[in-house]
């Protein structure tokens, strides 16, 4: 038996160029006599990820493998609200219950108006048991990389400077007494859990008819999520655009649940503010 965790991020192509093997999905159902694949496809995060329900029925059927699915309806994310995550998902355009009320949830869920103040309520909680950091969508190019003495995500306007994490700290990132220095993004935080997440929502996310979209143009040219997005936006932009929007609100669902007691939420769009807020 072979189990699959995080089955959504397989990819087609393997290596340190994706020039190796064929297909991780068909890959692995060859490799096993019962393989067990644990997917959530609002965890598409990337162009490379091609671990769909759609792929791994189709490529189980392909591979003459029964298939039997079955759902977790239950899990412990976010202190097990399941109020919050359907409010989220809701509030994303990922499904979700319009009905889901944040009234009766334990959740701590805050809106902040200034990046500083979410970063001092983060610091805060951070100082019980160093589990709370703060995390961004990639809208920021990663300067700091090449020149330590510049940061990388700046608001003048209200005395906020921070680079990306990855520089000092490396995967010890979310074990570093000074990583709350620093701030993360989908790379390095996917599959972790902390106490409390402080989110920046970038210009990649905006409001669109009444509903919130991915704006795969305000991404940073550094992020390789979306590496992949130009050539299918000649071949097909409108398929193209829809993809990429899916991944950035998969993305910054992502982010949000990273936190098992509550999530802050500074927008640097004041639309995407006032839409959380009266989704609030």
């Amino acid at each position: 038996m072979l189990i699959v965790d995080e089955a959504h991020r397989l990819v087609e192509k393997s290596g340190l160029y994706r020039n190796l093997g064929e297909n991780q999905i068909r890959e692995v159902i060859q490799a096993a006599r019962v393989n067990v694949f644990f997917a959530d496809e609002s965890q598409l995060v990337t162009w490379r990820d091609i671990g769909s329900l759609e792929n791994i029925r189709a490529t189980s059927v392909a591979s003459g493998a029964a298939v039997k699915e079955l759902e977790l309806s239950a899990q412990f994310r976010c202190a097990g609200s399941t109020d919050y995550l359907d409010w989220l998902d809701w509030t994303l355009g990922l499904g979700g219950n319009s009905s889901a009320s944040l009234k009766n949830s334990e959740y701590d869920l805050r809106l902040f108006d200034s990046p500083s103040e979410m970063r001092d309520f983060i610091v805060t909680q951070n100082a019980h048991n160093n589990k709370s950091r703060l995390l961004a969508g990639y809208c920021w190019d990663w300067q700091s990389k090449k020149d330590s003495s510049r940061d990388d995500i700046v608001f003048p306007e209200f005395d906020f400077s921070m680079k990306w994490n990855l520089t000092s700290d490396g995967s010890e990132w979310m074990i570093s007494s000074k990583s709350v220095n620093e701030i993360g993004c989908i790379h390095t935080c996917q599959g972790l859990e902390g106490d409390y997440f402080g989110v920046i929502i970038g210009p990649d996310l905006e409001v669109v008819d009444g509903r919130l979209r991915g704006n795969p143009l305000n991404r940073s040219k550094h992020d390789k999520s979306l590496q992949g997005f130009k050539n299918a936006f000649e071949a097909n932009p409108a398929a193209a655009l829809d993809r990429a929007d899916r991944l950035i609100r998969n993305t910054y669902r992502t982010l949000l649940t990273r936190g098992m007691l509550g999530t802050g939420i500074y927008c640097t769009n004041p639309d995407v503010a006032a839409f959380f807020r009266q989704r609030i």
